[in-house]
């Protein structure tokens, strides 16, 4: 997921440099989006894989 945020973020400042604003913005969008659900999901495994040891 990380991966597919960087790639969008990649694609808006390409597209940003080359002068498409409303791609650039979708993208960046986009690409914040996928970046807080990595965060969400890191988390929420991070604290799912503390429980007691067996």
């Amino acid at each position: 997921m990380l991966s597919y945020a960087v790639v969008f973020l990649v694609i808006a400042l390409v597209a940003a440099v080359l002068g498409f604003t409303g791609i650039a913005g979708a993208a960046s969008n986009i690409a914040w989006i996928l970046f807080v659900v990595f965060l969400i999901l890191a988390a929420v495994s991070f604290f799912r894989g503390r429980g007691p040891a067996a």
